[in-house]
């Protein structure tokens, strides 16, 4: 007969320190979890802006109303902003509207609402105001009207198309291209950190270290 010994309460240790550590990098992601968030919530409004930007130099006549006259697709005219927020488990992206400051030619004061009113395609009236007799330009002539003018369709075929850029971003290029051009998809899938710091006695306070810098190092 053979007999095989083996050191089982050598193999019992070795496997609750594993245990031990694999639960450490597991709270340890959990403590760097809002940080990441945080800091991918940031990059995504900052790469959406420039998205924006983009495409509204290479079609003005779809994004201008969402800057100040005269300076479609520059960031110092964006008459918008993207914000984030921190849920438990996800992050939600909401935009607003800026007040315009310039002033169109032709004009004497700034179209104050100019970018919520025509995203949403929301007809104005234009009355005479100090005077009995409205003036205004339609290209090259001048128009003398003692009547009220309504716009049905203020700024052109504009309305939705800045929501429509928007959605076409976080649904299509964020999750897409930019998670995978960054890297950060790579990372989370390919947890490096977990199996560069396992060792034999690891310990379960190594493992929260590990887990927390893989987590928080996803966005390099």
């Amino acid at each position: 007969m053979i007999t095989v010994k083996f050191d089982d309460k050598n193999l019992f240790r070795d496997i609750m320190n594993i245990a031990e550590y694999s639960n450490g990098y597991v709270d340890g992601a959990k403590l760097g979890k809002t940080k990441f968030l945080n800091e991918l919530g940031a990059s995504a409004v900052e790469i959406a802006k420039q998205f924006i930007d983009t495409n509204a130099k290479l079609d003005p006549q779809r994004l201008h109303h969402v800057y100040e006259w005269y300076m479609t697709g520059s960031p110092e005219a964006r008459l918008y902003d993207i914000d984030y927020t921190l849920t438990s488990n996800n992050l939600v992206f909401t935009y607003s509207f800026k007040q315009s400051q310039s002033i169109s030619r032709g004009s004497t004061t700034p179209f104050f609402n100019k970018a919520e009113i025509m995203e949403k395609g929301i007809p104005i009236t234009i009355k005479p105001k100090n005077s009995s007799v409205l003036v205004f330009q339609n290209g090259e002539e001048t128009i003398f009207t003692p009547n009220p003018i309504q716009i049905n369709k203020p700024g052109g075929e504009v309305q939705g198309q800045f929501t429509h850029v928007l959605d076409m971003f976080f649904n299509r290029y964020f999750t897409q291209s930019f998670l995978q051009a960054s890297g950060i998809a790579y990372n989370l899938e390919n947890p490096a950190e977990f199996h560069k710091h396992l060792k034999k006695n690891a310990k379960r306070s190594e493992g929260v270290k590990a887990g927390y810098n893989w987590i928080v190092g996803a966005i390099k």
